[in-house]
């Protein structure tokens, strides 16, 4: 069954073709580790994780490079303004190098939370400045790079196809600046390496053949990616903000050093949104992983949230959404714990949720294919079998999972029910209306069922 995949830079659903057999290379743009990531970030990465475990249950030997960005992110886009590492560092009272050991680990147990699967290789910006000023070098070797008093820029009028990706208005854009270029030539240029101030030692610099300073954002995923998967591979994702300017400027960079695209396909996950708008880190409002675990929320139940909706689609955010879907998710452990370990996977559903995870991770249409399972007559344990195998791409660790254990209830409290039971079975209305206000002045409420009854604790 052909895996299909929409490709950002065609604007086209393609059929997944390596360029090796049986392998897949790819790369995922990681944080940038000046705080925590908040968990619309985090929604990316659970599309990445499902797009991972679908290449590989296609038979696909996947080498998975995700970055950690920990310099050269400037607050602006047009690449002025301070390092996001070096505001990080001010607003905690750390160091640079301090900050991107606490924002990795972070982002690395938000992924061990959300149970995405570690990647083949986590490489740091800032263990590869050689790599990044050897292509440098060899975009200023083609033409295409110019030196301004503080830093060397990426000449976008040179490259004919620069913002083919995002298809950019590259005309309408420079005609509609508003803001101060300064020296750049065109608004849509970019850094490829900035200096550092006269007269300002930073806390993360290095030696160039320019002078003194840092690289520039995007340079720094052209050259990892490259020298992990070479300079053309499989597919590129990330969140649907880096269309217009990082991947863009990715692809320019990758044409001017190595004469190709970089990879063969661009993939894009949508944002989470709340009240209409994306949620970031800039407001200074955001929820990380940790905000749902001290609100009592199983990380599974957001995983699951992010499941009901198509990748390429946004999600407005509520605790209401968050509690619908942690509810349904424990019905659906709950159900799976119930059926039996012995059985096979039934032929039809396997072939019917490949169908939808291969039409472009189609995780929505899967996710109701799994409670078309779950009300079928087939027998518990194929029916367990079966959901394990949907499980090997949803990741919501079905098999793992332990009811929480029950507190015992106290004998006064459960010889008070029983004899409520009772009274209410010899039709003394009385009895049991006085064994349920005692239980209720004990913090106890009780609730019939057609097995008998149940306490609650109020």
């Amino acid at each position: 069954m052909t895996l299909k995949l929409y490709d950002t830079y065609t604007r086209s659903l393609r059929d997944f073709e390596p360029i090796e057999t049986g392998k897949a290379g790819l790369y995922c743009c990681g944080p940038t580790v000046y705080n925590y990531a908040h968990i619309g970030n985090l929604r990316t990465y659970v599309f990445e994780d499902v797009l991972r475990r679908t290449l590989e249950i296609n038979g696909f030997e996947v080498r998975h490079v995700v970055n950690i960005t920990d310099v050269g992110h400037l607050v602006s886009d047009a690449d002025d303004g301070e390092d996001k590492m070096a505001a990080g560092a001010r607003r905690t009272g750390k160091t640079a190098w301090e900050i991107a050991e606490i924002y990795t680990e972070a982002f690395l147990e938000d992924l061990q939370h959300l149970n995405v699967l570690s990647p083949t290789v986590l490489c740091k910006a800032t263990d590869h400045i050689a790599e990044q000023i050897e292509g440098i070098q060899q975009i200023e070797a083609k033409g295409l790079a110019y030196t301004t008093s503080d830093g060397i820029y990426f000449d976008t009028a040179k490259d004919p196809d620069y913002g083919y990706l995002a298809r950019l208005d590259r005309e309408g854009l420079q005609a509609g600046a508003r803001v101060d270029q300064g020296e750049k030539r065109s608004v849509t240029d970019f850094a490829l390496w900035k200096f550092s101030p006269a007269d300002e030692q930073r806390q993360m610099e290095w030696d160039s053949p320019w002078g003194k300073g840092f690289p520039g954002w995007h340079i720094e995923c052209s050259a990892m990616a490259a020298k992990y998967l070479g300079p053309l591979f499989d597919i590129h994702c990330g969140g649907k903000d880096h269309i217009p300017i990082h991947h863009s400027n990715e692809i320019a960079q990758s044409q001017a050093c190595y004469g190709t695209r970089l990879s063969n396909y661009w993939m894009h996950g949508y944002f989470l949104q709340t009240d209409k708008s994306k949620m970031s880190k800039s407001s200074g409002e955001f929820l990380r992983m940790q905000s749902l675990i001290d609100r009592q929320y199983d990380p599974m139940a957001y995983r699951f949230l992010c499941l009901l909706a198509h990748y390429r689609s946004d999600i407005t955010f509520s605790w209401d959404n968050l509690d619908s879907a942690a509810t349904a998710l424990g019905r659906m452990r709950e159900t799976y714990l119930s059926w039996d370990t012995n059985g096979e996977p039934d032929a039809g559903f396997v072939e019917r949720f490949m169908a939808f995870i291969n039409d472009d991770l189609n995780t929505s249409q899967a996710i109701a294919l799994s409670w078309e399972l779950i009300k079928s007559g087939l027998p518990s344990g194929v029916k367990r079998a079966t959901m394990d195998r949907f499980d090997q791409v949803f990741g919501l660790q079905l098999a793992q999972w332990q009811p929480p254990a029950q507190e015992e209830l106290p004998k006064e409290v459960v010889a008070l029910a029983k004899q409520r039971q009772q009274a209410r079975a010899d039709k003394d209305w009385a009895a049991a209306d006085a064994a349920r206000d005692e239980l209720a002045a004990l913090g106890y409420e009780v609730v019939d069922t057609a097995d008998g009854f149940e306490l609650k604790q109020r």
